[in-house]
């Protein structure tokens, strides 16, 4: 930040992503396309990018051969000014061994920091949907003192168990106690059904995140998670603080988008993300103009509607040709949909092709899949069932280029 204390950004991107296979088969997490033309990946960066923090370390490990190209092409910042985002692989520098746990990632990367000398380092993680302003969550750090800041939203509490969570002292502020994925967590003081759910994004002043990944490296019993070490350790110092992701404001933003977060590590949650973005008044709006979204479009036609295709309450993306009827879905570059298929409730990665009079209903297909004329996904379950990836609230998912029977 120019003017400003220095910030390091770190974004764990190393993460298998098991939850959301078939669509993590062939790529990491937060390469999985979203919203037709982006990458999970672009809504971290882009928050931090808008956000002034314009030195970022992503760091990779599984499958992530997509993940790093992507990063590397699209995310090109000035070396004039000495700003970049790279992607920046395992390297086993402390051994012959993979990441144990993500704040092993970070111990492995601390030449990365060393190099740098920020005064403070954002460690955000990489596969989120939302907008945030990070020097608002700064500012808070700065003036509080403390080792680390920690974001967090309000989530149900009985969804407490997917995430991390935090109890706030008295004064709202600091981190009474920290809990990693509880079973049974305490309700918030006058909302006992909710919780503060840790966002996986941290700021912390560099002495403090040095010295806590070298102490929990040399424990043994540790699973050398931010979350699960790094967090119940500062916690139990009294330098951890919360930071209320409700009282962060960005330009453009709407009051029906205020403070839109989602967690899309399963099929449903991915899927029901997508159904955020359509309607005309959108959950989450992506034309926010004022605090945008980056990625890299492609060198694509515009959409094309013809031989009396429509498409309504859809986003189309770049190079899709629409010749039959699409309903409440989200097309990625390259789609087509031939006459009298009827594509409804979907998600269609890069180049899906769906053959005349096929019908795809209340499904997500990966890139390059080709539903044969006549075929039918999301019409028989039964038979989907036993052919394809089906989630507990009944998305069906094919992986990259999957086989469509006739």
């Amino acid at each position: 930040m120019r003017g400003g204390p220095s910030v390091l950004g770190i974004v764990l991107a190393g993460g298998a992503g098991k939850r959301l296979l078939p669509l993590t088969a062939d790529r990491a997490k937060p390469a999985v396309t979203f919203g037709g033309t982006y990458r999970l990946v672009d809504f971290v960066l882009s928050n931090l990018v808008n956000g002034d923090v314009l030195r970022i370390c992503v760091l990779t490990q599984y499958k992530s051969h997509s993940l790093d190209r992507h990063v590397s092409t699209t995310w090109r910042m000035s070396s004039l000014l000495g700003n970049y985002v790279t992607p920046v692989p395992a390297q086993q520098r402390l051994g012959p061994r993979w990441y144990l746990g993500s704040a092993d990632a970070i111990l492995q990367s601390l030449n990365l920091v060393h190099d740098e000398q920020p005064h403070y380092v954002a460690v955000f993680g990489a596969d989120h949907v939302y907008r945030m302003d990070p020097r608002q969550m700064l500012e808070q750090h700065v003036e509080s003192g403390a080792g680390v800041t920690v974001a967090g939203i309000r989530v149900p509490r009985a969804d407490a168990r997917q995430f991390g969570v935090i109890t706030p002292a008295r004064d709202g502020t600091l981190v009474e106690r920290f809990l990693e994925k509880p079973q049974d967590p305490p309700g918030l003081p006058g909302a006992p059904h909710q919780v503060y759910a840790s966002m996986g994004n941290y700021i912390f002043t560099t002495k403090a995140l040095v010295d806590a990944l070298r102490q929990d490296a040399d424990d043994e019993d540790s699973a050398h998670d931010m979350g699960g070490s790094i967090l119940p350790m500062l916690t139990e110092r009294g330098l951890a603080q919360v930071y209320d992701f409700d009282g962060n404001h960005v330009p453009g933003e709407t009051a029906r988008d205020h403070g839109y977060w989602r967690d899309v590590g399963t099929l449903d949650a991915y899927y029901e993300a997508h159904m955020d973005l359509i309607s005309d008044q959108p959950v989450f709006n992506l034309d926010n103009r004022c605090w945008p979204i980056y990625t890299h479009p492609g060198q694509l036609p515009p959409a094309k509607f013809c031989a009396g295709g429509i498409a309504g309450e859809s986003i189309v993306s770049p190079g899709c040709v629409i010749r039959g009827q699409v309903t409440r879905s989200v097309l990625s570059p390259g789609v087509t949909v031939e006459e009298g298929a009827v594509v409804q409730g979907s998600v269609l990665h890069d180049n899906v092709r769906v053959g005349r009079g096929a019908v795809v209903r209340g499904a997500v297909l990966d890139k390059n899949v080709d539903v044969p004329p006549g075929a039918t996904i999301g019409v028989n379950p039964e038979r989907d069932a036993e052919l394809y990836t089906v989630s507990r609230a009944g998305v069906i998912a094919l992986g990259k280029g999957q086989c469509v029977p006739e």
